[in-house]
């Protein structure tokens, strides 16, 4: 576990909470379709990862207050990305689920994003990116923590 306190893993943490947010940053700007927002966007790729939810089990996963869930639901219902539908056990409530026009668009966008990176890694020498490839899986643990 990292100690702050220990000028070593301060740097680390430091470095790495930088790297991650200006490489975020950068993976934003290729984006495919410019119209939907960051939260929209997100949302889309927590129903692809995860499938149908109701807009509240939308909203825990993307740690957003559910009337904001409510907007962005209906901004991407509006923009033919998800559908909502009956819930099969509570009629009074509703089940979102992406559109095969959300999956196309999720598809070309992780193709160019993974193209752009791709390309950045091709400048790393073999040592760096083999480190990167070994780093990769403890940086998806972080991201679900």
């Amino acid at each position: 576990m990292p100690d702050l306190s220990r000028g070593e893993d301060a740097e680390a943490v430091n470095a790495l909470r930088s790297a991650t947010m200006r490489l975020a940053r950068r993976l934003k700007h290729q984006r495919i379709d410019e119209s939907l927002s960051p939260a929209e966007m997100s949302v889309l790729g927590t129903l692809a990862r995860c499938g149908s939810a109701t807009p509240g089990e939308l909203a825990r996963k993307e740690h957003v207050q559910p009337p904001s869930m409510t907007r962005i639901v209906a901004m991407l219902e509006a923009k033919g990305l998800v559908r909502l539908e009956p819930h099969r056990d509570d009629r009074r409530q509703k089940v979102v689920t992406q559109t095969e026009q959300a999956e196309a668009m999720l598809l070309a966008s992780r193709t160019k994003r993974n193209a752009w990176l791709a390309e950045l890694a091709g400048q790393l020498d073999e040592d760096e990116w083999a480190r990167l490839r070994a780093a990769a899986p403890v940086l998806e643990k972080l991201a679900q923590l």
